[in-house]
């Protein structure tokens, strides 16, 4: 099974940065989109971004201008660079990748554990 690591929520102020990573480890496997979701007390997870494996990117509104989805495909790895946080982008954020088992043709989308972002206003 392919497992995603991620890392680098925290505590930060209003108007702060935080760059997140997620990278996921496995064998004989490939990976087609990658994304970040979060959910807040309270509500649903919701999609933040999404990077195909060419390089295409897709956010949510409130997160545009602000927020920049990347990707090394050499490390299997999504960084989700967060700029002029704010109080509402408080949550667990979670990656996901649609996973290719080379071996068995199988396609599945594995999460990771999900990190804590909070701002503080």
């Amino acid at each position: 099974q392919v497992q995603l690591v991620e890392s680098g929520g925290g505590l930060v102020q209003a108007g702060g940065s935080l760059r997140l990573s997620c990278a996921a480890s496995g064998r004989r496997f490939t990976i087609n989109d990658m994304g970040w979701y979060r959910q807040a007390p309270g509500k649903e997870r919701e999609l933040v971004a999404k990077i195909t494996s060419g390089g295409s990117t897709t956010y949510e509104d409130s997160v545009k201008g602000r927020f920049t989805i990347s990707r090394d495909n050499a490390k299997n790895t999504v960084y989700l660079q967060m700029n002029s946080l704010k109080p509402e982008d408080t949550g667990v954020y979670y990656c996901n990748a649609d996973v290719l088992y080379l071996g068995s043709g199988v396609l599945a989308r594995r999460w990771g554990q999900g990190t804590q972002v909070t701002v503080s206003s």
